[in-house]
């Protein structure tokens, strides 16, 4: 199959738009309730000031979450998971479950 192709397809496409280190993290966190910037820097220690604001800038740019903005002194904002992003928690749970699998399979093989 050609790179073009790849482009082309359904599995590839939602993996683009959800995948790498990072989004997936942070839809986790925002499962239950929308989140402050803060607070999802706070839940995720290892990732820099610039790439969750990245990460967040895509997330709402591809609607699967959204930037709510308070009319407040100090400004506040939070984010939240939109409808299209809830349908994926579940599917998320499952790759987690069968992420579980993996590394207890991969600990048995190294005992």
């Amino acid at each position: 199959m050609s790179e073009k192709n790849h482009q082309n397809c359904p599995l590839t496409q939602a993996l683009v738009v959800v995948g790498g280190k990072w989004k997936p993290i942070i839809i986790s966190h925002l499962k239950n309730s929308p989140k402050r910037f803060g607070q999802l820097h706070v839940l995720i220690p290892n990732i820099s000031r610039k790439v969750l604001t990245t990460q967040l800038q895509e997330l709402v740019r591809d609607k699967l979450i959204t930037r709510h903005e308070y009319a407040e002194s100090p400004p506040k904002v939070e984010y939240r998971l939109t409808k299209k992003t809830e349908e994926l928690v579940p599917i998320f749970r499952s790759l987690a479950e069968w992420g579980m699998y993996l590394v207890e399979d991969e600990n048995k093989h190294d005992s």
